[in-house]
């Protein structure tokens, strides 16, 4: 019935338009189509040096400024968290962008989630900020603020460069900063990265993403 009918719709808005036409009537236009739906997803494998690696990821949904997302193993290992956030935008050339977010953690951490993830960008250069406050549910735990950061540039549409820096408890130990650099490279919506955190050193963290929007 479907293919039947996307047959004849021509023929049929013809005679309609016609019709409308004769009688002195004007077509109604056709309603502008919202915003569609637009999808990313990142799987990244965290080896800290002398610890055990574990696999996290994000999945993140926008529908025009709406953003939505979850997160697997991102505050700590077991635990789950999802946001609602709201996108607004500035600039075209030098370029900002700023995503309030709101959520909640839940599994091995627990509470309510207050954030931000930015992105401002000039040429070559960017800065992507990502930082949330968590008010942990779990007896002895204290409140704490998270953050990763990028500052990348990018000689050409498939490579990216730059120094990453993160504040984190999930690897454990007396280093809660952590700072190094990273690589990526994009083909098509597909990107592969590696970051490398305080290279050299015993607390070292080799972290290898890949992501893809669709």
């Amino acid at each position: 019935m479907k293919i039947a009918a996307a047959v004849a719709s021509p023929a049929f808005c013809l005679a309609g338009a016609l019709a409308h036409a004769q009688e002195g009537e004007v077509p109604p236009a056709a309603a502008p189509e919202g915003p569609g739906w637009e999808f990313a997803a990142t799987g990244y494998w965290n080896a800290p040096k002398g610890g055990d690696a574990f696999a996290s990821g994000i999945f993140a949904a926008d529908r025009g400024a709406l953003h939505l997302e979850a997160r697997a193993n991102y505050e700590a290992v077991h635990a789950q968290s999802a946001f609602v956030g709201w996108t607004f935008s500035w600039g075209e050339k030098v370029k900002l962008e700023a995503t309030p977010i709101a959520g909640a953690v839940a599994g091995s951490a627990r509470g309510p989630i207050a954030g931000v993830e930015a992105t401002f960008s000039a040429g070559a250069f960017d800065y992507y900020l990502e930082a949330e406050h968590v008010s942990p549910r779990n007896e002895g735990e204290s409140s704490y603020n998270y953050a990763w950061t990028e500052l990348g540039w990018r000689p050409s549409e498939w490579l990216r460069l730059g120094a990453v820096g993160q504040h984190t408890r999930i690897y454990g130990g007396d280093r809660e900063t952590q700072r190094g650099g990273f690589f990526q490279l994009a083909h098509g919506n597909t990107t592969l990265g590696a970051y490398w955190f305080n290279p050299g050193s015993s607390d070292q963290v080799v972290i290898v993403a890949l992501g893809a929007a669709f």
